[in-house]
C-alpha cells in the first residue's frame, strides 16, 4: 500500500469515526473490520477504497447454517449493499462495488473518486457503517449469534430484550 496523501491523511485525523495509520485509516464506529485507503488519480482529488470484512451467516451463529440459507442469505446481502451511495448525503458514483466471501467472511468493497478529502471521509464512513447496518437488517431470526454479531443484536433491539431489531 502506498502512504496517505497529506490532504487525506488531514481529512481522515479531523473526522471523528477514522484512526489514520500512514497507509490508509480504521473505521473505529463499527464492529467489522473497516479500513479506507486512499490514491491519486489522474484527475481532479483522490481514488477511495472502503474495505469491510463482515462474518458470513455461518460463521456468526453457534448453530448449522444450511447451504440454501447461507447462499440465498449472501445473495439478498449483496443486492442490499450495492445501495449505499443512496445512504450518503452527497451523489457518489461508485467506480466499482464487489462483496464476495472469502471463508468465514464477506469480503465488502467500495471504489469510488472524490475532490475533496472531507467529504471522501464522510462518505467512506457513511460506506462502512451501511455495511455493518444491512448485515443487522439482514440478519436471520432463530440463531444463537455470536459476537461481535450478538452485541450488534443486543444495541439493536428494543426494550433491552435481544433479538432482531425489526
Amino acid at each position: 500500500m502506498t502512504d496517505t496523501p497529506a490532504a487525506v491523511e488531514t481529512a481522515f485525523e479531523d473526522h471523528g469515526s477514522l484512526s489514520p495509520d500512514g497507509a490508509g485509516a480504521t473505521v473505529t464506529t463499527t464492529a467489522f473490520d473497516g479500513v479506507v485507503t486512499a490514491a491519486p488519480t489522474d484527475g481532479v482529488g483522490h481514488s477511495y477504497t472502503v474495505t469491510v470484512q463482515a462474518p458470513t451467516l455461518g460463521a456468526a451463529t453457534a448453530d448449522e447454517v444450511g447451504d440454501a440459507v447461507a447462499t440465498d442469505w449472501l445473495r439478498t446481502f449483496r443486492r442490499r449493499l450495492s445501495d449505499a451511495p443512496k445512504a450518503t448525503r452527497v451523489v457518489v458514483e461508485l467506480e466499482s462495488f464487489t462483496a464476495e466471501r472469502e471463508g468465514e467472511t464477506v469480503r465488502v468493497e467500495y471504489v469510488f473518486e472524490h475532490g475533496n478529502p472531507t467529504a471522501a471521509a464522510a462518505i467512506a464512513t457513511t460506506f462502512a457503517e451501511f455495511v455493518e447496518g444491512t448485515y443487522v437488517e439482514g440478519i436471520v431470526p432463530g440463531y444463537d449469534y455470536q459476537p461481535p454479531v450478538a452485541g450488534l443484536l443486543s444495541q439493536a433491539s428494543q426494550g433491552g430484550e435481544s433479538g432482531t431489531p425489526l
